[in-house]
């Protein structure tokens, strides 16, 4: 029996039955024992929970005899950022991003910002948490200083654009009063551009809804604020803004998966012949627009401990995930919801055109369903079924079941941890056929 709250890639839970003080201790404690971590950075987002496990997470850290440095509200991608920066051996965040705010949880990394999952690592922590192996308490605790990184970070952001190749541009900025608002103050006077500020302030009552854009009613308010005010784009992020989500002029909301083909054509257009890392749930656009570019496409399976591992293998600039998850070489390979933000408004200003321009050609060429999930009783069977009704097509079990036809694909998966099946489903320049295709493979799974 583990404990409840650890999951793939972090461990999650509502606070307090699966994610408490006591836990955060002794995670705290495991950590460093496992790690032989000697200092280590922990930050935390805008939950209200958030200040008291960081205290008891430090607080088992110190005991074990590990030195703390402590940035306070910060972003998941300062931690990425901060655990190199500073010289730390590991580093851990606590958030619990765009979930519900009865949540929290803990995101780790190792030194260098190697993510640290539940195959890596955690499942150790679990079982020396379950046969309380936390080791001696040390007789020189370590020391907690708490540290501004902010100013580092922004500075940071330097290598992935020029100001100067940045226009005069009206750009609604939501915070969704997560934690991005202090860094888009700070960031603020280095651009040229006029910010809209929405929901700027940090807020732990959420008064506006959880920070999670894939929300639709959660864009309702970048929405206006784009119409209201006449802006040439909008950006909105999660509550940890390792995520940020794009609306064009008109208010549309964009997929992701057309945002990694924008961000790999403005990556090659001054790094050409660079090797650019997607997943394998919708890929024709990305194929087309990196090779035009350029570039070499590489295949991954989804998730940020395959792509930052596949990157790492074969040198990669950029990974791009359909889920608005970015990841960039010269950012220790981690995810950042400020880059793309920062890469998009260089790209719409050297590009000479609107966000729409941009993205409709991409979205007539290869029209997606986007990703939707069902909630079934049997997921494994109903891959089965799929797999034999489209044996005609060409076929690929990288991540899930992935079945090419000449003119469209598809991509079905189950999920990790739900009863749920994800389905992707994308054509060849016939919105039509995508829409049939969608609606028949639906029908099919929920029979």
């Amino acid at each position: 029996m583990g404990i409840p709250g650890f999951k793939a890639y972090d461990i999650r839970g509502k606070v307090p039955s699966e994610l408490n003080a006591e836990l955060a201790y002794k995670v705290g404690r495991a950590y460093v024992k496992l790690q032989n971590a000697k200092k280590v950075v922990i930050g935390y987002d805008v939950r209200k929970s958030s200040p008291e496990l960081a205290k008891s997470l430090s607080q088992g850290l110190r005991d074990a005899g590990c030195d703390v440095v402590n940035l306070g509200l910060c972003g998941t991608e300062m931690i990425y950022f901060g655990t190199p920066h500073l010289d730390a051996d590991g580093g851990v965040m606590i958030t619990a991003s765009h979930n519900p705010p009865e949540y929290n949880g803990l995101k780790f990394v190792k030194r260098g910002s190697v993510p640290m999952g539940y195959e890596s690592g955690l499942n150790e922590i679990e079982q020396m948490i379950l046969n309380n192996n936390l080791g001696e308490i040390a007789s020189e605790k370590g020391k907690e200083i708490q540290y501004n990184l902010l100013p580092e970070f922004i500075e940071s952001l330097n290598r992935f654009y020029k100001a100067e190749n940045i226009d005069n541009l009206k750009v609604v900025v939501n915070a969704g009063n997560g934690c991005v608002g202090p860094a888009l103050n700070a960031i603020e006077p280095k651009l040229p551009i006029e910010m809209v500020k929405v929901f700027i302030e940090p807020d732990s009552d959420f008064p506006n809804g959880v920070p999670n854009p894939l929300l639709p009613e959660n864009r309702q308010s970048t929405i206006d604020a784009i119409k209201k005010t006449n802006a040439d784009l909008g950006v909105a992020w999660d509550g940890d803004y390792d995520r940020c989500f794009f609306f064009d002029e008109k208010g549309n909301f964009i997929e992701g998966y057309y945002i990694v083909g924008l961000l790999a054509k403005s990556i090659l257009k001054t790094n050409p012949g660079e090797k650019i890392v997607h997943d394998p749930r919708l890929t024709w656009n990305t194929i087309d627009v990196v090779q035009k570019n350029g570039g070499e496409v590489v295949v991954s399976k989804s998730g940020h401990a395959f792509i930052k591992q596949k990157m790492r293998e074969v040198n990669s600039i950029y990974g791009g995930e359909m889920s608005a998850h970015h990841y960039f070489r010269d950012n220790y390979y981690s995810d950042s919801g400020m880059i793309p933000f920062l890469l998009i408004l260089q790209l719409l200003s050297s590009e000479k055109k609107t966000l729409s321009q941009l993205v409709d050609e991409m979205i007539s060429n290869y029209p997606c369903s986007g990703e939707i999930n069902s909630t079934i009783s049997n997921p494994k069977e109903k891959l089965e079924e799929i797999k034999a009704k489209y044996s005609g097509g060409k076929m690929n079990f990288l991540d899930g079941v992935s079945v090419e036809f000449d003119n469209w694909r598809f991509n079905v998966r189950m999920s990790n941890t739900e009863p749920l099946i994800r389905l992707n489903v994308e054509s060849k320049n016939d919105i039509n056929l995508m829409e049939e295709k969608t609606k028949e493979l639906l029908d099919l799974i929920r029979c």
